[in-house]
């Protein structure tokens, strides 16, 4: 058998993991945000000054942020439990250290320490734990393209062939997610000049990147004859296509409907397309194709998942538009986000009580088709991932409270009650992010695009120099981290000099 057979075989046929071993991996990314922006607290706290040196803030980043990941998804997965209840006992300690050793309300009894911290006024410009969200997708997507052609990765956590819950399946819900809640149209600001049709118009300008790398990638792939999972969307199309199909026919369709009825048109897509799977041939064509013997003749057969999962990837991004424009709503103190942490809570349990009767009685998660409890797991983990990092930050305002001065690069940063009332955004702007110059999450961030993008060439160019799926441990190690490395230096670079590569 050929290596690109043998690489193909490789990632096929596989079956996923449980939903509780998912959950508990979500914790991994915001504890290790959190025990980057504590171990910053705590040299404020020793040496009375921020870290300055740029080279060591970008190697404490890279190893707290990237180096944990890529080790929990490969030779510690068997263990990861165990790694999670060992960084929450490590952040726990660095609070615990803090919280003795605090510059401010150092006699002061903790129940009015709680009091003030919640009515603490946070600068209102922007919501880190969205970017925070949207780099660490990217991050961990950019860890796991590689890492599943290694056989230290766990089969469970690479994409499923048919039914079944992968950490790669999640990632690319995860995506779709993090895209809506930013998009043009939870950003239109009431009584905006401009009408719908403005932003339907920029939308289709604004995804024309993804298509030439849709095309490119398509191509690249062709000519040197690259490992694919055809299943996974079909025999031409890839996840560049359905992300910029998904954008434009979302535009579209809030164009016709209110933007803050979203909800509805999620529901009633993943109703409706659910409704269609299970009462008539399209399911068995989108699994076995016209002929039910695997038939790829003729475009829509040989694309018959990318094209149909099309439709269940919009019900997500709808139903995380509506997460959007919640998140938008005027909000300064510490008290009103754990508000929101309260309701989100209540959604998840809602949805995943939805999920559960979904999966017992409809039918079970499918990335391949994007059914209907496809749909719902997304936004269910994707509300507990962010969540998770809303969680995270909130203690960082916590400790910074206790220690007065210390600042963490991405996070919250103190306001006064009067700016309160000034209007939320999703992302931050340029003059926000300080310091910028030492902070991988904000590089990340400046340029995701092309970030993605360096992550699958440089995939490619291992898979087709390294014979992956026989390497061992220390090996497969070794180029992950000169991978990963390699990727976030360059976006390190990248900002350092100001170059944001992005002109559309």
């Amino acid at each position: 058998m050929s290596q690109k057979l043998l690489k193909e075989e490789f990632i096929s046929n596989l079956n996923g993991t449980t939903l509780l071993e998912i959950s508990i991996g979500l914790t991994l990314a915001p504890l290790c945000l959190l025990s980057r922006g504590l171990l910053l607290i705590l040299y404020f706290l020793h040496h009375g000054r921020p870290l300055s040196s740029k080279s060591t803030h970008f190697f404490l980043d890279f190893t707290v942020l990237v180096v944990p990941p890529v080790f929990c998804c490969t030779v510690l997965a068997p263990i990861l439990p165990w790694v999670i209840l060992s960084i929450t006992a490590f952040c726990t300690g660095l609070v615990y250290k803090i919280y003795c050793r605090r510059m401010t309300y150092v006699k002061v009894p903790f129940q009015k320490i709680l009091s003030d911290f919640l009515s603490t006024s946070l600068e209102p410009e922007y919501i880190p734990p969205i970017t925070v969200f949207r780099v660490y997708v990217n991050v961990l997507t950019s860890i796991s393209i590689l890492a599943v052609d290694f056989p230290q990765y766990p089969r469970r956590y690479a994409k499923t062939e048919t039914y079944g819950t992968g950490v790669m399946d999640f990632g690319v819900g995860s995506f779709v997610f993090g895209n809506a809640v930013v998009c043009p149209e939870v950003r239109m600001k009431p009584g905006a000049v401009q009408s719908k049709f403005f932003y339907l118009m920029r939308q289709f300008f604004a995804v024309w990147p993804l298509l030439v790398l849709g095309f490119g990638r398509l191509m690249s792939v062709k000519v040197v004859e690259y490992h694919e999972h055809v299943s996974e969307y079909g025999a031409h199309w890839n996840f560049f296509f359905t992300l910029a199909i998904v954008r434009m026919a979302a535009s579209l369709l809030l164009t016709l409907f209110p933007v803050r009825k979203a909800w509805i048109v999620a529901t009633t897509l993943a109703v409706i397309y659910e409704c269609f799977l299970t009462f008539t041939p399209l399911k068995l064509f989108i699994l076995h194709g016209s002929d039910e013997q695997g038939s790829r003749d003729g475009f829509l057969n040989a694309n018959r998942e990318g094209v149909f999962s099309v439709i269940g990837y919009l019900a997500i991004y709808m139903a995380s538009v509506q997460v959007g424009l919640y998140l938008l709503k005027k909000r300064g103190s510490v008290r009103e986000w754990v508000g929101v942490i309260h309701s989100f809570l209540w959604a998840i349990l809602v949805l995943f009580l939805f999920l559960h009767a979904a999966q017992t009685y409809v039918e079970t998660v499918s990335r391949r088709m994007a059914n209907l409890s496809f749909c719902v797991w997304v936004v269910a983990h994707g509300l507990s991932l962010f969540s998770l990092f809303l969680v995270a930050d909130l203690v960082l305002v916590f400790a910074k409270l206790l220690v007065d001065g210390a600042t963490v690069p991405c996070s919250w940063n103190f306001a006064q009650p009067s700016v309160t009332s000034k209007k939320h955004d999703l992302e931050p702007r340029d003059r926000q992010m300080l310091p910028e110059s030492v902070c991988m999450v904000s590089a990340v961030n400046k340029n995701q695009l092309l970030y993605f993008l360096l992550a699958n060439v440089l995939t490619g160019l291992v898979n087709m120099m390294v014979d992956t799926i026989n390497s061992n441990a220390v090996f497969a190690m070794f180029v992950l981290h000169v991978y990963m490395l390699t990727n976030c230096l360059v976006m390190y670079i990248l900002q350092a000099k100001n170059v944001i590569l992005k002109w559309w």
